[in-house]
């Protein structure tokens, strides 16, 4: 550190004090009774101020710096405006010392001897305390809270914004020691607040906000009158009797003088933000010095000390950035770092540091050596068992004990030197001279080597890897390199402040200068770059370059040297220089460049380098090639070419080579169609035509279909164009292709088939299997799509198809809920197993569901399949016995549908005779076991409700009597009570209207009938209405052995001529019924009919005896009087007399279900079609 004096002025007055403005442009003193203002650039006065009439002793400027305060022995206080005006004053009691501004909130503290003030510019008035003793100086603490007063009497006060005191701090001197200046340090990286204290007991001591105190006292030797810190809190400046200016660490070590005096100094100061020191004396005196801080600092390879603080080492790991301090507490001098050793000299004594470990990483260091003596040197190094010690023209080798082993006299001054390594006690130093002498001195020998002489003063020195070549700067700022053997100068190059060698590279050196970093490669031109600063050390790509106080590690790429090797075809040493440390793409160019140049090795590193697998493939298949045999060297560059895009270039090098095939195929798989045709020019046909597939499948895979399908067709590729076309739904282009393409080709056409179905096409799909005549996709197809008019009108005219359409169309109708659509059409494409099924399905289903119309007529469709399949000889009497059932079955829910409706719902839709007789009917059928479904309760209970209502009374009775030995339900059970006890009241008979008549013997019958539906004298079968279910005046006969069914039909269509009988009767026949009417008056049937002689029977008997008539019988029937149930075979037809030819009976031609004609004609009229078997009244059909 060195004091620079920039300039000096002289007061007629002792300056007391002084204060900068915080932008450092201005300084106010107090001198006299006056202020005085100057320009701190140049020290020009630029304006003294007036106003107080005694000598002026303090003087401060806030930290906003708009204002300034200034107190005197006339006991007042000014403010000024930093325009230098004023503009407020006020008065204590006694003689003002000291002046402070409060660094946030800019309240002013004003101190005298007997109390102390506080101002600020939002107060009227100024609040004053009393001092116990005379207050010498005050300072505000860093964020405005506190303020210590300095006493005459030793105390420290530390009071609190308001006054208040918080803390005192009794000092062991007391009065003794009066204080003379005190400081908070305005360091920001302290923990706590630090304040400095002089007193003149001539010490310097530190204290913490709390009152506690900060190490011992320093001792100063002289009485200090003024103490202040450097901006940042790292220095202190102190001066006092001693007549000079001392600078201290923050810690209170001496680190020197900056400026002596002729006389006291009483105020010292530091320009904010800066370097720069103010100091003022008792004789008026103002100087104004520059402090410069000089570099201490020493580097070995990658590691780096310098100096920080002035009293601390940091050692800097330039590669990881790693950082150790090692704190002296004493003016480190000089510093020498080598390998593991690391020396610093301190004013008394030299200290000799050892890593703790071998690591290269390692950063401890421990004390191993100290010597303890003041040496004055130059320049000082350090060697792995000594240190050198240089001082102007001699060197000294010192052991690290500190015994003196050898010394060199030089002839000149010692301009440069540096350790350039060797064994321990053994190391090189190389040394360079004023006089242009370059010297080797080896540690153990006495003698020097002088390695040449120049004619110009040596700046910088280096010794390159090998010990072969020696850089040297010159005074002239050039840089000579010498070949070290032949003292040849191999090369200059001018500008230059420093040099190295690269430690890696033997050809490669750099040299700063002139802000440039200039990179130099064996002869090759200088590449040159913008760098600040002096370059101390090259290793690798690394350059360590020392810039004003800092030392950093630049990472340059060597791509400018690798280049200018590659311009040479010299691949292996730009492969080497590659190593040091260049960018990717320089390493890819590297790798090409070999490539092309065939140097295969050199490019494998290079491409291994930058992760390429795609070239390091085609190296090894080249080198596979080559141990085969293969030489043709323009196949392998041709390889390259084609690798590097270089496509033109590479089809020459094919050609060339007799390989035209490889360049189709390389323009082929790199999509340059133009250029292989052009490549072909005039060619084979085939392979033009695999040219324009290969360029369809590459517009297929970039997503251009459209080009895609008419290059495939070009090409004679349907295939492909349909896929496409199908797969984008492109149906023109479908329709196109399909109608272009021959029947024979049957391929494609099934695949545009498949499209146009795949796309809701189904009229072009049905038109291309016409094309090439495939019914059975046609067919598929409309099943498929749901066309099943087209598929029947196909079914029509090809019945081998027959399955294929009605069973798909069965299922979909089953699908769709229409089960009974779907049964026929299972029953039509001959699936009886799988109709019968649907129709039990469909059955249960109604019967659960209590939809017992439903069931009826599902178990007579039931029966009808049954008996069409009858017809299978080997199942006829299984099915016949199932039809039976089937039909008996459909008759109960049929009646019981009636029932259900009258007990369920609330009103009832039939009359009370029907009802009567259909829970007759019903009772006198469930004489085994009743079906699912069927209640007897509902059906005793209608019964029973009838048969009183129309005075059946013995019936109703035994009907209650019944139902009170069943389990009926809750809401029965009431009503039944009630009409069980009512009943009662009533006659023990029945109504003899009520009585049925059997039409064969004439017999009333009893309203129970224990036989069932049969007359209990001639067992003949009642014959019911299906609406009504009253018996009807039909009688069933039988054909003798030897008729059938037409010669019967035929007998009675005679109609031989009755003479009773021509105008009374009138048939009327139709699709729908047969009809018998009566138009005259009843006219009783003459004795002279044969039929009515066949009714007798054997009276008494048990057995049905039934009515066989003969063909003469039969010739005498009329066709008016007989209905023929004409069933199916295997059944025989079934045939009926009415006895009562008068009363009109409808038989349906479907079912074979009789009703009286009145009663059908109105049941059709509400459904249109039989209220039996549903079939419509416009179905021709029976």
């Amino acid at each position: 550190m060195r004091a620079v004096l920039t300039w000096r002025d002289k007061a007629e007055q002792c300056v007391y004090d002084l204060a900068f403005k915080p932008d450092g442009t201005q300084l106010i003193l107090a001198a006299g009774n006056r202020l005085l203002v100057y320009d701190t650039s140049d020290g020009t006065l630029l304006q003294p101020l007036k106003g107080h009439r005694d000598t002026v002793y303090c003087v401060a400027y806030a930290k906003d710096g708009k204002r300034f305060a200034s107190g005197s022995a006339d006991k007042s206080v000014i403010i000024w405006t930093s325009k230098l005006e004023g503009i407020l004053k006020y008065t204590h009691n006694d003689s003002i010392q000291c002046v402070s501004y409060n660094p946030v909130t800019h309240q002013l503290a004003s101190c005298s001897s007997s109390d102390f003030g506080l101002w600020s510019p939002e107060q009227k008035s100024v609040s004053k305390h009393k001092s116990s003793s005379k207050i010498t100086c005050c300072s505000w603490t860093n964020d405005g809270q506190y303020l210590a007063l300095g006493m005459l009497s030793g105390v420290i006060s530390i009071r609190n914004r308001n006054g208040e005191e918080k803390v005192k701090i009794e000092r062991p001197g007391g009065s003794l020691s009066p204080l003379w200046s005190i400081c908070w340090s305005p360091s920001r990286e302290e923990h706590n607040d630090i304040l400095a204290v002089a007193d003149w007991g001539q010490k310097l001591s530190f204290y913490q906000l709390s009152g506690k105190q900060i190490g011992k006292d320093r001792s100063l030797n002289f009485d200090p009158c003024c103490l202040s810190y450097f901006t940042k809190g790292e220095y202190i400046l102190l001066g006092g009797s001693d007549k000079q200016v001392s600078l201290f660490t923050k810690d209170g070590v001496r680190l020197g003088t900056v400026g002596e005096q002729n006389s006291w100094v009483w105020t010292c100061k530091v320009k904010p933000d800066s370097n720069y020191v103010v100091v003022g004396c008792q004789d008026g005196t103002i100087s104004f010095y520059q402090l410069i801080f000089s570099t201490v600092h020493g580097l070995y390879k990658d590691r780096y000390a310098y100096r920080d603080s002035m009293t601390d080492v940091i050692v800097q790991h330039l590669i990881t950035e790693q950082k150790v301090r090692i704190k002296c507490k004493e003016l480190v001098k000089k510093i020498a770092i080598y390998k593991n050793r690391l020396a610093i000299q301190l004013p008394e004594k030299i200290l000799i540091y050892e890593l703790y470990s071998g690591d290269s990483l390692d950063m401890r260091y421990r004390v191993k050596e100290k010597i303890v003596r003041k040496f004055e040197c130059n320049l000082l190094v350090a060697c792995a068992d000594h240190i050198i010690l240089c001082q102007e023209k001699r060197l000294q080798c010192l052991s690290f004990s500190g015994v003196k082993e050898r010394e060199w006299q030089m002839e000149s001054l010692i301009r440069y030197i540096k350790v350039i390594g060797g064994p321990p006690g053994r190391e090189g130093l190389l040394v360079g001279l004023k006089n242009g002498q370059i010297l080797k001195i080896f540690v153990d020998s006495l003698f020097a080597i002088v390695l040449l002489k120049q004619a110009t003063a040596v700046r910088c020195l280096d010794m390159s890897a090998s010990r072969n070549k020696l850089a040297v700067v010159d005074e002239n700022d050039t840089c000579l390199v010498y070949d070290i053997h032949t003292k040849e100068l191999l090369f200059q190059e001018p500008n230059a402040n420093s040099v190295a060698w690269n430690t890696q590279c033997e050809d490669m050196l750099c040299f700063s200068g002139g802000g440039y970093l200039n990179i130099k490669a064996s002869t090759f031109p200088v590449h040159q770059q913008k760098l600040q600063g002096f370059v101390v050390g090259y290793n690798g790509s690394r350059i360590f370059c020392l810039h004003a106080f800092s030392m950093s590690a630049v990472e340059v790429p060597q791509s400018a040297p690798m280049y200018q090797y590659l311009d040479r075809k010299m691949f292996r040493e730009a492969y080497q220089i590659a190593c040091l440390g260049v960018t990717d793409t320089d390493w890819r160019e590297l790798a090409l460049e070999a490539l092309e140049g065939l140097e295969f090795e050199t490019a494998k590193k290079a491409f291994t380098r930058v992760q390429d697998l795609r070239y390091l493939e085609l190296i090894n298949s080249i080198e596979e090639r080559k141990k085969r045999g293969e030489t043709n060297n323009d196949l392998f560059l041709a390889d390259v070419f084609s690798y590097q895009g270089k496509f033109h270039e590479a089809a020459k090098l094919y050609k060339r080579s007799g390989h035209e095939n490889l360049a189709l195929d390389m323009y082929t798989d790199l999509r340059m169609f133009e250029y292989a045709k052009d490549f072909l020019g005039s060619g084979d046909p085939k392979e033009t035509k695999m040219l324009i597939t290969k360029q369809a499948d590459w517009a297929r895979n970039i997503n251009e279909p459209k080009a895609a399908v008419e290059m495939y067709i070009s090409a004679g590729e349907h295939g492909k164009a349909i896929e496409i076309s199908g797969d984008h739904g492109w149906v023109d282009t479908l329709i196109d292709i399909a109608r272009k393409l021959d029947k024979a080709e049957r391929e494609p056409l099934l695949m545009c088939a498949h499209y146009f179905k795949k796309l809701d096409n189904p009229g072009y799909a049905a038109e291309t299997y016409l094309k090439i005549g495939d019914l059975k996709s046609l067919v598929h197809l409309h099943v498929d799509t749901q066309r099943w008019d087209e598929a029947f009108a196909l079914g029509e005219k090809h019945p081998e198809f027959k399955d294929d359409i009605y069973v798909p169309y069965a299922q979909w109708l089953a699908e769709n809920d229409r089960f009974e659509e779907a049964q026929k059409a299972f029953h039509k494409a001959g699936r009886q197993g799988e109709a019968v099924r649907v129709l039990e399905q469909l059955t249960h289903n109604a019967v659960v569901e209590s939809r017992f119309n439903d069931a009826a007529y599902y178990y007579w469709m039931l029966s009808m399949q049954c008996l069409d399949i009858a017809q299978d000889p080997a199942q006829k009497d299984v099915m016949l016995g199932k039809f039976h059932h089937f039909q008996h079955l459909a008759e109960l829910y049929h009646g019981y549908h009636a029932i259900q409706r009258y007990t369920e719902e609330p009103f009832s839709f039939h009359l009370p005779e029907t009802l009567f007789n259909i829970s007759r009917f019903l009772l006198h059928s469930l004489t085994k076991d009743t079906p699912l479904g069927i209640s007897k309760v509902n059906t005793l209970f209608t019964l029973a409700k009838q048969s009183k209502a129309l005075g059946a009374y013995k019936l109703a009775r035994h009907a209650y009597d019944k139902l009170q030995g069943l389990q009926t339900p809750a809401r029965f059970q009431k009503s039944i009570e009630l009409g069980s006890l009512t009943i009662r009241s009533k006659p023990f008979q029945d109504s003899e209207e009520l009585v049925p008549l059997c039409y064969r013997c004439s017999t009333n019958n009893p309203l129970l009938n224990n036989l069932g539906n049969v007359c209990i004298n001639c067992r003949q079968p009642f014959v019911f209405s299906a609406s009504s279910y009253e018996v009807l005046h039909l009688v069933e006969f039988y054909l003798e052995e030897g008729i059938t069914d037409e010669e019967a039909v035929s007998l009675i269509d005679l109609e031989a001529p009755r003479h009773k009988r021509e105008n009374k009767w009138q048939e009327i026949a139709s699709n729908t019924s047969q009809t018998l009417r009566l138009d005259e008056t009843l006219d009783s049937m003459g004795d002279d009919d044969p039929f009515t002689a066949k009714l007798s029977f054997e009276q008494g008997g048990l057995e049905f005896v039934p009515v066989v008539v003969s063909r003469s019988v039969l010739r005498s029937m009329s066709r008016r009087d007989v209905l023929v149930k004409r069933w199916p075979p295997p059944l025989r037809w079934q045939y009926f007399r009415s006895l009562l030819p008068d009363a009109s009976i409808t038989m349906c031609p479907s079912c074979f279900q009789m009703f009286h004609s009145e009663d059908y004609e109105l049941l059709v009229l509400q459904h249109t079609c039989c209220p039996y078997c549903r079939r419509r009244i416009d179905d021709p059909s029976p």
